[in-house]
Order: C-alpha cells, then structure tokens, then sequence
C-alpha cells in the first residue's frame, strides 16, 4: 500500500472509530460509503494548492474537491492561465488537475451546507497535515474563504492572521505559515508554505461574487509561468 493510500485508510479508519455528522444520502445515492474520504484530486508534486471548506453534493459525486459550481470557477481560471484561452468543454478541464492540489479542511460532506465544526476539524487536522506536509510537495496555497482561511491559524503567531484578514489588500497579499505533521512514528515534520487567500466563489457572496474571476487571475498571473 502507498504512503498516500494508507492516509486515506488512516482517514477511513479514524471516521468508523466515532461518529460525526456526514450527509448520508449523498453519499448513498453516490454508492459511496459515508466513511469513505474524499480527501484530494490532482497532482501532489504540483506547486499549487486550492484549499477549500468542504466537499458538497457535487463533490461527492465526483469523488474529488471543487468540481462543482465553487470549482468550476476555479477550474476555468486555472485553465486561462494555463492554455490563454477559454475551455470548450468540461473534459478540457481535466488537464489542470496535473498542475494543482485540491482539497479541503475535512475530506467529508457536512449535512446541508453547513461548515464542520472546530471539533470535528480538529480531529481530522493531522490527517490534512500530513497530506500537505508529507504528501504534496509544492508551497503555494490558495485559500478559498474564511473558513479556509483561518484553518491555517494555529501555524502562524497567535493573531497574525486575524490580523492579516483586517488589511484591505488582503486578497491580492501574501502571507507565509509553517505546517507541522507528525508521520507514522511520531517523527514531526515542517514545511514553509505561502498562503494566498481568497473570498469564496459563491453566488451568496454577493460583495464578491462578481469580482472573483479576476481576483484568480491576479493570484494566478503570480503563480503560473
């Protein structure tokens, strides 16, 4: 079994351990089971990471992160910056997945579209640890929303990002943390990453919804050659 394949089992194994809210029919109507991560898609050599809150019903379906309205967003943009030009159809789409990272804060779907709670976060923290610090090999992460955002605070010094959100260029800014995991043995590990954050891609965020694509392509521009 592959190091990243046992993560995922490890994932697994934690989920079956305790219950926790997961949106069960979702999962059922996919012909997943509940338990089962849905942890990353894409390349883990790449430099890139889009870090989102959550998986949702769309998600689910596709077994990978941010393919649904959110992701398609993403998606799109990442594709202009790579190709200059527009996809024509969704398999176009799939070629990015060879220069970026996706995933979330938990590898589940929460009931409805409500955000997992702390607890549940903190409990599978070392897992998503250990996938960024021991996994993928880039340092560059695109955070997608507040929640996204501030699941980052406890590697940096206490307030600095609270801080950092309150600056008005805090979408086009940059902000460097220090991820630690602990492997297998207890061994801890660390890894200077950059975080680049960015509002959620939600027709509910209305103040900038509108405004997202191009606020992409600026963090893109910074990132892809």
């Amino acid at each position: 079994m592959s190091d990243i394949k046992q993560l995922i089992a490890d994932i697994q194994q934690e989920a079956q351990r305790e219950t926790f809210p997961v949106d069960e029919p979702v999962y059922l109507a996919a012909s997943l089971k509940p338990t089962q991560p849905i942890l990353y898609a894409g390349n883990l050599e790449s430099k890139l990471c889009f870090f989102a809150r959550d998986l949702g019903k769309d998600e689910v379906r596709a077994r990978q992160p941010l393919c649904g309205a959110a992701g398609g967003f993403v998606r799109r943009g990442l594709y202009r910056a790579i190709a200059a030009t527009e996809p024509n159809k969704d398999t176009d789409l799939q070629v990015v997945l060879d220069r970026v990272l996706l995933t979330n804060t938990v590898p589940y779907k929460p009931p409805g579209n409500k955000a997992y709670a702390e607890a549940v976060k903190k409990r599978f923290r070392p897992f998503l640890e250990r996938l960024l610090v021991l996994h993928w090999q880039g340092d560059k992460i695109i955070t997608l929303g507040n929640e996204a955002f501030n699941w980052f605070a406890p590697y940096a010094a206490k307030g600095e990002l609270k801080q950092f959100f309150t600056r008005s260029d805090r979408y086009s800014a940059s902000i460097q943390v220090t991820l630690q995991a602990k492997d297998t043995e207890g061994n801890i590990h660390q890894r200077s990453v950059m975080l680049l954050p960015l509002p959620h891609p939600s027709p509910l965020n209305q103040k900038y919804y509108a405004q997202f694509p191009q606020l992409l392509q600026q963090r893109l521009a910074e990132i892809v050659p």
